[in-house]
């Protein structure tokens, strides 16, 4: 076999995508790459869900806490690292999987980031004590005057997006939004996307779920340790920001546990938001049975 595949597990959180991954690795004799931005991070496992170690030791994964939240990582090293990774992959495997939530990471391997110019470093600096200042919603206002598409289509939660977001709009003086979608260089891999999905209501009682899980398995405990560190970017995310105001005593504890499941699940729609933007996806129930998807990787490989 010539033709080198990538198969794309994406859906949103708690849907079941680590243990299909697990299952089509097994098949198909090859490895994982996780496409997770928080699951980088080895000081970040209960509360990003990460792979078990049975689960890591039944496939081997890559790019699962192998990054420190005091190392500064980003998507365009991630997309790096991550073609490197696949192309001495496929020196043994014509095969291998890539699953992942964060939509922004996984297309920057399946597709290719977009390139922004480069722009004052002293902008984004300023952006961040902004946020500290004045809070998120500012500056999401600001990106509302700046750039009306950027505002209503990339996660507004998410603080390094929006700064982001508006540090090119300030920086070059066009929106943020004019340079997306550019034209991208090919891969030399084909990519295979399977989608899993439920009805809402089941989404929602399985993040409820998995909410739970986590804070019995030590989710707080987990959190305490890095209060020291929850200025750092990846740990402003959800699961980690809300146990923190309890710890300030902001909030008491049950509010704080039903704010990480109604966050968890507004992730759960931008994901799907996101993902269904993917006309190639193949998408499947989330019980569907992998020999069933197996069927369907196979038909659609050349």
């Amino acid at each position: 076999m010539n033709q080198k595949y990538l198969i794309s597990i994406i859906g949103p959180t708690a849907i079941g995508k680590t243990s299909l991954s697990i299952a089509l690795a097994n098949h198909f004799k090859t490895e994982i790459i996780s496409a997770d931005s928080r699951q980088f991070y080895k000081e970040m496992q209960i509360g990003t869900a990460a792979p078990t170690a049975e689960e890591l030791k039944a496939a081997r994964h890559n790019f699962i806490h192998h990054k420190s939240i005091l190392e500064d990582y980003n998507v365009g090293e991630f997309e790096k690292d991550a073609l490197q990774s696949l192309k001495k992959l496929y020196n043994t495997h014509d095969i291998v999987v890539m699953v992942g939530g964060s939509g922004l990471y996984v297309d920057a391997v399946t597709k290719g980031l977009d390139h922004f110019p480069m722009v004052d470093p002293q902008i984004r600096e300023t952006l961040n004590t902004a946020l500290q200042t004045h809070g998120l919603e500012h500056l999401q206002n600001q990106l509302k005057i700046f750039d009306p598409l950027s505002f209503d289509s990339i996660a507004i939660d998410n603080p390094h997006r929006v700064i982001r977001a508006l540090e090119i709009s300030i920086g070059t003086g066009q929106p943020y939004s004019t340079f997306l979608n550019k034209e991208k260089p090919n891969r030399d891999f084909k990519t295979i996307t399977i989608g899993l999905t439920a009805e809402r209501a089941t989404i929602y009682n399985r993040i409820n779920t998995r909410v739970d899980l986590m804070m019995d398995d030590g989710l707080l405990e987990e959190v305490r340790k890095l209060q020291d560190l929850q200025h750092l970017n990846a740990l402003r995310t959800v699961g980690y920001s809300e146990l923190f105001k309890f710890l300030k005593s902001e909030w008491p504890l049950d509010f704080a546990v039903s704010e990480i499941k109604k966050n968890s699940r507004r992730y759960a729609k931008r994901q799907l938001t996101w993902f269904k933007k993917n006309e190639e996806a193949h998408w499947f129930n989330y019980h569907t049975s992998p020999e069933t998807i197996i069927e369907t990787i196979t038909e659609n490989m050349d």
